[in-house]
C-alpha cells in the first residue's frame, strides 16, 4: 500500500485529508500535538478501510519537534505522499499582540514544511516518485493589517512550492501548494468575530478542498490548486490588482471593521 505522512492530522482540514486517503487505501502517519485525538483518527480509519496507521506526537512549531519527524521521515522505507498541514491563524496589529504565537507561525508555517520537504524528498528521488502538498492560502496573495504574518508565510509556502516543483519534477515528483479560501475548520471557529464578517457565500467544506486537491495532482495538473469557482476568481482578479491599490483597500477595508 502507499504510504502517507500528514501533519496537523488531528482536525480541519488534515483530518480530511486523513480520511480521504485512507479511503483511497493508503497507509498513514498522522502527526499531531494532540495524541489522543490522532489515535481515535487512526483507530476509526483502521477498522473502516483496513489500513495501518501509525502516529506521531509532535510539536512542529518547537525545533525539537520537528527535526524529530524529519528524522522519522528521513528513515522510512518509502514514502509516497507528504501532506504539509500543521497550522494556525492568529488576529491583531503586530505590535498590539504576543510576539511569541508570531514566532511560533513562522516556524511552523514555513521552515517545518521546508524541513520536513527536505527530509523526504531523498527517498522520494531514490524511487522516481512522490508528491509533497503544502496546505498554504489563497490569503498568500494577500496582505494588509491584522494578520501580516499569516499571509506573508503562507505567501512563503506557495513560493516555496512553486521553485520546488521545477527543482524535482524531473525526478517524478510533483509539488501542489494547496490554497484554499474561507474553509469551515476549528482555526475559524476558534475565531468567530472572524466568521461573521465573511459572507456565507464565500465559504467551503473542507471535503471539497481535499478532494480537488488530491484529483489536481493525480492528474498531473498545476502547482497551485485553488479549489472553488468562487476563489478562483477572486484569485484571478487579485492578479490584475496593482500591488499598491490592493494594499489601500485592504488597510480601508480594515479601517471600517476596527
Amino acid at each position: 500500500m502507499p504510504l502517507a505522512v500528514i501533519t496537523g492530522a488531528s482536525a480541519g482540514i488534515g483530518r480530511v485529508f486523513a480520511e480521504s486517503l485512507a479511503r483511497r487505501g493508503y497507509d498513514l502517519v498522522l502527526v499531531a500535538r494532540s495524541t489522543a485525538r490522532i489515535e481515535a483518527l487512526a483507530g476509526a480509519l483502521a477498522v473502516a478501510h483496513g489500513v495501518r496507521c501509525e502516529c506521531w506526537t509532535a510539536d512542529l512549531a518547537s525545533d525539537a519537534g520537528r527535526e524529530e519527524v524529519a528524522a522519522r521521515i528521513a528513515a522510512l522505507p518509502r514514502l509516497d505522499l507528504l501532506v504539509n498541514n500543521a497550522g494556525f491563524a492568529t488576529t491583531g496589529k503586530l505590535h498590539k499582540i504576543p510576539l511569541e504565537p508570531q514566532m511560533q507561525m513562522l516556524r511552523l508555517h514555513a521552515l517545518a514544511p521546508m524541513r520536513l520537504s527536505a527530509a523526504a524528498l531523498p527517498r522520494m528521488v531514490e524511487h522516481g516518485a512522490g508528491w509533497i502538498i503544502n496546505v498554504s492560502s489563497i490569503a498568500g496573495f494577500l496582505f494588509g493589517p491584522g494578520n501580516v504574518n499569516y499571509s506573508a508565510t503562507k505567501a512563503y509556502l506557495t513560493s516555496f512550492s512553486l521553485g520546488l516543483d521545477t527543482e524535482v519534477r524531473d525526478a517524478g515528483i510533483r509539488v501542489q501548494a494547496l490554497c484554499p479560501g474561507f474553509t469551515h475548520t476549528e482555526i475559524h471557529t476558534e475565531m468567530p468575530h472572524v466568521k461573521r464578517q465573511i459572507p456565507a457565500w464565500l465559504w467551503g467544506s473542507a471535503e471539497r478542498v481535499v478532494e480537488t486537491s488530491l484529483r489536481q495532482i493525480e492528474r498531473g495538473g498545476p502547482v497551485i490548486c485553488v479549489p472553488g469557482l468562487r476563489n478562483k476568481i477572486l484569485w484571478r482578479a487579485l492578479s490584475l490588482i496593482p500591488r499598491g491599490l490592493r494594499g489601500r483597500l485592504a488597510v480601508r477595508k480594515r479601517t471600517t471593521r476596527d
